[in-house]
């Protein structure tokens, strides 16, 4: 039995190392895709253009124009008229407008509300909603500064006497906040889920469609030595891509890897055998490397979708939730950004690392099944 599994994973690896495209795709993109994602993958919402329209033209709205202009948040546009905003924001020239009326100043004197108008292009829910933000950031911090000024011109003895709350941060685990730490660890698991799946798929599927499947399985070795021959060489690239994937994120983003490479290395292999057998039945279910492709996107789409690589799993309706128990990406993201940012070990992620096992073990079993009986 080993001799013929020997020549069937000599036989594998060889139209790896021959094919010299194969060789390229297999390495070279996960780096390159760890290097777009790292850098393209971003929570944060910097340079927002946004164009002002001042009204007032007092000291007081000068200085809150130039809040904005100050910040980094801001790509600020000087406008003469609101009647040029519409055409702005139909062009994405600016994302958001802000208005200062006339009387902005005189109502801030006289204790009175001052309105500021902002105009959000909210086709992007997400960026409106963070650009909002920023904007009432600046807008409170000017208020604020505006409040402590003028009681301080009033009534110096009460400014000194006022209250305040001062928010420290101690942020655990990335100090600085830098997306790219909470991004590059997920980006590895995705990666490796495209990869192994496609692979898997792929392969067997070749197989049969040029007509050589047949010619191997009327050779000595058996059907469970051929299944092993087939996937055997995809779990070692998985590993390998995985540990090219880990090298370029902690080298090139500086993400620290503060935990256990071996907790690190048991989650990575109970979640490429879960990919093996995903594919494994991909396989059963195709008859062309064309169904093949579109049945093995049909899976990886929803797979990084309802993992929490970018949505947190908590903001999606119930029923989604649940499902997401059924994701192995799910676990395996929870592994990456712990081992790498947490430092944590088994004690901690050994249920993570049990679901992805027993998701494992029913995948391979069901799709050895099945492909055993499309064997026959």
């Amino acid at each position: 039995m080993l001799g013929r599994l020997r020549q069937m994973l000599i036989k594998e690896f060889l139209h790896v190392i021959r094919d010299k495209r194969a060789r390229f795709f297999l390495f070279a993109p996960p780096v390159i895709q760890t290097l777009v994602f790292g850098y393209a993958a971003t929570l944060e919402i910097k340079h927002v253009p946004v164009a002002i329209v001042d009204y007032d033209n007092s000291q007081v709205s000068r200085d809150l124009v130039s809040r904005f202009q100050a910040s980094r948040y801001f790509e600020v546009r000087r406008l003469a008229d609101r009647r040029e905003i519409p055409d702005l924001i139909d062009r994405d020239q600016v994302i958001m407008a802000l208005q200062i009326n006339s009387g902005f100043a005189r109502d801030l004197r006289k204790g009175e509300t001052a309105h500021l108008q902002v105009i959000v292009d909210a086709s992007n829910s997400n960026t409106a909603l963070v650009g909002l933000g920023y904007v009432n950031q600046v807008a409170q911090g000017f208020a604020r500064q505006y409040r402590i000024e003028a009681l301080n011109r009033q009534a110096p003895g009460v400014a000194a006497s006022l209250p305040e709350i001062v928010v420290e941060r101690r942020p655990w685990y990335n100090p600085d906040m830098t997306s790219q730490w909470f991004f590059v660890p997920g980006v590895i698991g995705n990666l490796v889920l495209v990869i192994v799946v496609t692979l898997t798929a792929f392969a067997v599927v070749r197989e049969r469609e040029i007509g050589t499947l047949e010619q191997i399985m009327v050779t000595p070795i058996r059907r469970t030595e051929f299944i092993l021959g087939k996937t055997i060489p995809f779990f070692l690239i998985g590993l390998l891509d995985t540990a090219l994937i880990s090298l370029a994120g902690t080298l090139w983003f500086r993400v620290p890897l503060t935990g256990s490479l071996l907790v690190l290395t048991a989650g990575t292999v109970c979640f490429i055998l879960c990919m093996l057998g995903v594919g494994l039945f991909i396989s059963t279910v195709s008859a062309t490397q064309q169904q093949a492709m579109v049945t093995s996107f049909f899976f990886i789409m929803p797979a990084v979708i309802f993992s929490g690589f970018g949505s947190p799993i908590s903001s999606m309706p119930l029923l989604l939730q649940r499902l997401t128990y059924l994701n192995p990406l799910r676990y395996q993201e929870v592994v990456l950004r712990s081992v790498y940012l947490k430092g944590v070990g088994f004690d901690v992620l050994w249920p993570q690392m049990a679901a992805m096992a027993l998701i494992a073990v029913v995948m391979l079993t069901v799709s050895v099944l099945r492909f055993r009986k499309s064997l026959e």
